[in-house]
């Protein structure tokens, strides 16, 4: 495998041209975006699928509990019946790489002849030792959503482009450009989110007509889908100010609150469960990280790193409470409290429950 001429890339360039990117040694796929990781992976594995014109044999281990000589001996493994060389991807590497960064630095600058080793990694410094001996011998592979200046301009138009090829590629329909601009005028530039628009809009594109902006305006959510899911970001998150004041917006707009807490709930009752999930791997001493357990739970995938420190800020006791607090404000609104300002009350009492804990007063103590 020939090294790649450009050495750093996004994860859109990525996916649009896998095959035009070689990867020497070692690849980094670095990021907090889990679907765009998520969706590197699959290019990945098949791209050196076993029986491509390359004849690489993908396999895959857990870098939370994979040991370093494992994953050496995978690498510089052949098949007894053929010539496969190795492709080894290494998920959530973060652990892998603290543990044993000293060892993969050596093999990156040192690697098996004719083997990939691939660390999917949250973050990786571009200072450290490991990270250049990437950037000289492989590739990186950046997911994440730049927050603001130029780059994050590139990456909406690589978005853009993204968005097009993937209708036409993994759902046979064509995608208007007024279509795309619609969309990421509506919804917020998470490639996970604009994805799941995508697939649902292909299904309701009968024949050849392609997904047009009329289509787009007909079915996506607009300004209100946009807010209802910050003030839940914010609740979870503890900002109880900011999740209020965006409850007040979405009610003067004419939203009803009987609509808001089905919402609400869909997202809280994965923290309740990600929550017991937890509780039950403790209890049965089989070590288990938030985030599986979130992923068990039915966390989407691009939501998965924002979930884990949600989660983190309403702790153990507020999760195990979500069921009984949902199920009481879902019986208030349908009963005693199902007038509008009751209803109200109801939700900004559920929001103040997941409010950030401070510490007592001294004199309370």
């Amino acid at each position: 495998m020939a090294k790649a001429s450009s050495t750093t890339i996004n994860a859109l360039q990525f996916l649009l041209a896998p095959e035009k990117h070689s990867f020497g040694a070692a690849c980094a796929v670095v990021g907090d975006d889990a679907f765009l990781r998520h969706e590197v992976r699959l290019k990945l594995a098949k791209r050196f699928e076993p029986g491509d014109e390359q004849g690489f044999a993908v396999e895959s281990r857990d870098g939370r509990s994979a040991e370093w000589r494992d994953i050496l001996d995978t690498l510089c493994e052949r098949s007894l019946f053929g010539s496969e060389a190795r492709v080894v991807v290494v998920e959530d590497a973060d652990a892998l790489v603290k543990n044993y960064r000293e060892k993969v630095e050596q093999y990156v600058e040192k690697p098996t002849r004719d083997a990939l080793l691939v660390l999917e990694c949250t973050t990786m410094p571009g200072n450290t030792r490991l990270a250049k001996a990437i950037v000289k011998h492989g590739l990186t592979i950046r997911c994440q959503v730049p927050e603001k200046g130029r780059e994050r301009s590139e990456f909406a138009r690589q978005l853009k482009d993204w968005l097009v090829y993937v209708a036409s590629n993994e759902f046979e329909v064509t995608l208007q450009k007024s279509a795309v601009d619609l969309l990421l005028d509506l919804l917020p530039t998470e490639p996970g989110i604009l994805y799941q628009e995508i697939a649902k809009l292909s299904l309701l594109s009968t024949g050849s007509k392609p997904i047009d902006s009329e289509l787009v305006r007909k079915y996506v959510g607009g300004w209100r889908t946009r807010k209802t899911w910050d003030m839940i970001d914010a609740a979870v998150e503890g900002r109880s100010a900011d999740a209020l004041a965006q409850l007040d917006r979405l009610l003067a707009a004419g939203e009803e609150p009987h609509a808001l807490l089905p919402q609400m709930a869909s997202t809280l009752r994965r923290f309740a469960a990600a929550a017991r999930c937890f509780e039950i791997a403790e209890h049965r001493r089989q070590p288990l990280s938030l985030r599986a357990a979130l992923e068990q739970a039915g966390m989407p995938p691009f939501k998965l790193s924002t979930a884990e420190q949600q989660l983190r800020q309403l702790g153990r006791p507020r999760a195990k409470q979500l069921y009984r607090w949902l199920l009481a404000a879902d019986l208030a609104l349908k009963g005693h409290n199902s007038t509008k300002d009751r209803a109200r009350r109801e939700l900004e009492t559920l929001i103040v429950r997941l409010s950030k804990l401070t510490a007592p007063p001294a004199a309370a103590r």
